[in-house]
């Protein structure tokens, strides 16, 4: 087989034309595809500036952490306020009853002494 320049070859149309298309939607398809991959490129180099600019402590942004921690602080203090005042009621309840229990007592012990007779003016 000898292949020169003026060698023909002949293929039908309708072959030539698919083959054509074919090569067209390749190139479409490989630029939609190369464009796609540099917007989303684009896209993410913009997402890491503004994460990088956004991410530096701005004095405002300093003094709204240190509140928060001021804030904080102050409410660790009250939940241990709260806590001591629910103990302190405890034993405030607790020695109610007792100071009842013992005004009671000397009332009966009182009752008894008038009723012996006997009195300790």
């Amino acid at each position: 087989m000898k292949i020169s320049e003026n060698t023909s070859v002949s293929m039908p149309v309708k072959n030539m034309l698919a083959i054509v298309a074919g090569v067209a939607m390749g190139v479409f398809a490989y630029t939609e595809v190369t464009a796609r991959l540099t917007s989303l490129e684009t896209s993410r180099e913009l997402f890491q500036a503004d994460l990088l600019k956004k991410s530096e402590q701005k004095p405002t942004d300093q003094e709204q952490f240190m509140l928060i921690e001021s804030l904080f602080e102050d409410v660790e203090k009250l939940i241990t306020n709260q806590e001591q005042n629910i103990t302190n009621k405890v034993n405030i309840e607790f020695l109610k009853t007792q100071l009842e229990k013992a005004l009671n007592d000397v009332e009966d012990l009182k009752d008894k002494v008038r009723q012996n007779g006997t009195s300790h003016q």
